[in-house]
């Protein structure tokens, strides 16, 4: 990533994102190869008056505890880690895919996953308390871009434009959709329920059956999420009190493992059947890692219309503007979904080819476009 763009992305996420002030204790998190953007950061939270730290979170160690490891090493959890999450006024996690060859054994990835159930309860419930701030950022790398079927360069800038660095003023870019997020807010937060529907999906490289789902949302808030705790952003979201019916996802990522044509089938909130396509036993692993991990945590629709084309990343993938998503596993506080476990796993549903999106019975979003004025387009 250039020098400027780095610069600009580290001055949005430290005023923006997390509003860094003075005195605060900001943990950055990241793999080495971030390194130069750990720079950038370091340097904007300095600036801010804030006290930065650098915590190294590499996935070629976490590859080796999980091949060497014993099932108590591998459950283990660092009480530095927990100090760290426990104290830090704003967290910044920087993700940096690296390619590694080979995918993890299901059974132990869900095994570690578990374990950390106890952090990831933490950091929502400070976060809902708002004693703490999070950014996560995924920066390009040569094996993102590979993903995206794009050259490094390309990637780049895709990933600039999707975060609206691009515009002489992205904070206000960002500020824009914020005031479209309030209105789409007012309006579902008086509604009770929400219908996602798409036809099979035949063509493309994730085929995928049909999706028929009925989400229950009354009595739950809605977050608006615009260059916030995610950047780029572009989605808004809630915990729904249950959810109904059939969900297929062309491909759903977790933890570096690809599962394609998932089809999962729900009743009164929770997956009473799930197959896929290609990594079924991982799928299944992960649905079996604790009490929580089978039920609905989040439902969400995509408002980036800045992204327009999958890359095989969930991050980006999730905000496309036309899309719907849902994490089986813990759920967000603040929205009244409570649902707890080590599990946060978010699939994405493409509305854009003859998809609806209905609440309370009138049609709000058709062909991946939402139907109402002032909001996302």
């Amino acid at each position: 990533m250039q020098d400027d763009r780095r610069n600009k992305l580290a001055e949005v996420i430290v005023r923006h994102c997390t509003k860094v002030r003075h005195g605060d204790l900001v943990t950055i998190v990241g793999e080495p190869a971030a390194l130069p953007t750990v720079e950038a950061l370091y340097e904007s939270v300095l600036r801010a008056g804030g006290h930065p730290s650098f915590h190294v979170k590499a996935e070629a160690l976490q590859r080796v505890l999980l091949r060497m490891g014993t099932d108590e090493q591998v459950k283990h959890v660092s009480p530095f880690e927990e100090y760290r999450l426990e104290r830090c006024d704003v967290l910044i996690v920087l993700s940096y895919k690296l390619g590694l060859a080979g995918a993890p054994d299901p059974a132990r990835a869900a095994m570690l996953q578990a374990a950390r159930r106890g952090l990831l309860t933490m950091s929502l419930r400070r976060l809902a308390e708002g004693s703490t701030r999070y950014c996560l950022t995924q920066l390009p790398s040569e094996a993102s871009a590979r993903d995206a079927g794009m050259t490094l360069a390309e990637h780049e800038d895709w990933v600039s434009r999707a975060g609206f660095l691009h515009l002489p003023d992205p904070v206000a870019a960002w500020g824009q959709l914020d005031e479209q997020h309030a209105r789409m807010k007012e309006y579902l937060e008086a509604r009770r329920e929400l219908r996602f529907a798409s036809p099979a999906q035949e063509q493309g490289p994730y085929p995928c059956g049909a999706t028929n789902l009925v989400a229950d949302i009354s009595g739950h808030k809605w977050l608006s999420r615009a260059g916030g705790e995610n950047f780029p952003d572009g989605e808004l979201d809630s915990g729904p009190r249950s959810v109904d019916g059939v969900a297929c996802f062309g491909y759903a990522s977790y933890g570096g493992t690809l599962v394609e044509g998932v089809r999962l089938q729900f009743k009164d909130g929770r997956v009473t059947d799930a197959s896929a396509r290609t990594n079924e036993n991982f799928l299944h692993r992960m649905l079996d890692m604790d009490a929580g991990s089978r039920t609905v945590g989040e439902i969400a629709l995509g408002t980036n219309y800045a992204l327009t084309r999958y890359t095989r990343s969930t991050f980006f993938d999730e905000k496309i503007g036309g899309t719907f998503h849902l994490a089986l596993g813990a759920g967000y506080p603040q929205t009244g979904n409570t649902n707890e476990s080590g599990l946060h796993w978010d699939m994405v549903g493409d509305l854009r080819a003859g998809g609806s999106v209905h609440a309370d019975g009138e049609l709000i979003q058709q062909n991946g476009r939402f139907l109402r004025a002032g909001w996302p387009a």
